[in-house]
C-alpha cells in the first residue's frame, strides 16, 4: 500500500484520502471530503466537505468541487471545469437549496466545461471542452456546446434534445 502523497503547500483536512492518491500544490481539501484510491488532484483545486470522489479520478488544475458533488471511478475532470450546486445563488444566502450533482464512472469532462446543479452525467459519457451542461447526460453520450447538445448517443439523441 502506497500512502497518499500530499504536497507541502496543500491543506488537507480530510482523513479519508485513499492509498496512492497524489494531491499537488495549493490544493485545499476540507475535513469531511472523501477521496478514493490512486487519484491525481492537480494544483489550485478546492474540495468542500460534502464531496465524494471515487478511485482513479483525475482532477486537473483550477477545479472547485462544491458540496453535493459525487464523482464515480475512473473519471477525468479537465482544467477549470466549473461545478455549481445552487440554481439561484445569492450573496450571504444561508438557506439555499443545495443540489446534488452525480458524475458516474468512466466519464470525461473537457476543460472549461460548466456543469449546472442537480445534473447526472451517465456512465461513460463525454462532455466536450467548454460545454455548458444544463440537463442530464445519458450514459455513453457525447455532448458539446452551449447549451450542451448531443453529438453521439448509442441509444437515443431525442431523449436529450428538447
Amino acid at each position: 500500500m502506497t500512502p497518499p502523497t500530499v504536497h507541502p503547500s496543500a491543506e488537507v483536512g480530510s482523513k479519508t484520502v485513499g492509498t496512492g492518491t497524489r494531491i499537488w500544490q495549493f490544493v485545499v481539501v476540507l475535513p469531511n471530503a472523501k477521496i478514493g484510491e490512486y487519484c491525481n488532484i492537480c494544483s489550485h483545486c478546492l474540495i468542500e466537505n460534502d464531496v465524494v470522489i471515487g478511485n482513479r479520478v483525475t482532477i486537473k488544475s483550477g477545479v472547485q468541487l462544491w458540496d453535493g458533488l459525487r464523482v464515480g471511478d475512473n473519471v477525468f475532470i479537465g482544467p477549470n471545469v466549473t461545478f455549481t450546486n445552487d440554481k439561484y445563488p445569492k450573496s450571504r444566502n444561508t438557506s439555499y437549496n443545495m443540489q446534488t450533482t452525480l458524475i458516474e464512472a468512466d466519464v470525461s469532462i473537457g476543460g472549461g466545461a460548466t456543469i449546472l446543479p442537480g445534473i447526472a452525467i451517465g456512465k461513460g459519457a463525454i462532455v466536450g471542452a467548454g460545454a455548458v451542461v444544463t440537463k442530464d447526460v445519458l450514459p455513453g453520450t457525447t455532448v458539446v456546446g452551449n447549451p450542451a447538445r448531443v453529438i453521439n448517443n448509442p441509444s437515443s439523441k431525442a431523449e436529450y434534445e428538447a
